[in-house]
């Protein structure tokens, strides 16, 4: 009886034992197809990032602000660039307040009631500049040469312009 009652006894810690297996083994496979899937994300996160990364440094091919010679330009004629820079910014918007239906930089006549305006500005060195125009239906872009002249002034000088077709 006592063999028996130690047979019933092995049998059970080997079921036990063989249970004790087969779950570890299932939760171990578990977590690491979870490990799998994470690592498979944060490659594809880290191929992302390195994809944004070159578009940031494209973006800064043509921005003054990351234009070391063009701001050394400025920095040799005795100008700050910190403060240059949102300086000619300003002086571009401030043609945005004009009379009549012409202006002044822009070489289109709005076809709606609205003024035509200067929305957004692009530094694209020491002496171009990119900017978009609306009048709120229609849009363009100009590319505009700029000249500090006595230190406080600045000449805008039209280069190029177009305007989008509308559909």
């Amino acid at each position: 009886m006592k063999n028996k009652i130690f047979m019933y006894l092995f049998m059970f810690a080997v079921l036990l034992i063989i249970f004790q297996y087969v779950n570890s083994k299932n939760i171990l496979e578990s977590y690491e197809s979870k490990i799998a899937k994470k690592e498979a994300k944060v490659e594809r996160y880290r191929d992302s990032i390195a994809e944004l990364n070159g578009q940031i440094d494209e973006l800064h091919l043509f921005n003054l602000e990351y234009d070391d010679p063009a701001l050394e330009y400025f920095e040799n004629k005795g100008y700050n660039s910190l403060e240059l820079i949102p300086f000619i910014k300003d002086e571009l918007y401030k043609l945005n307040d004009y009379e009549g239906e012409d202006h002044p930089i822009v070489p289109y006549v709005s076809m709606t009631k609205n003024k035509i305006m200067i929305n957004s500005i692009r530094l694209l060195n020491h002496k171009w500049l990119i900017a978009d125009f609306s009048d709120g239906k229609h849009w363009g872009q100009v590319l505009l040469s700029y000249e500090i002249v006595d230190g406080k002034e600045l000449r805008f000088k039209l280069l190029g312009y177009f305007m989008y077709p509308t559909n």
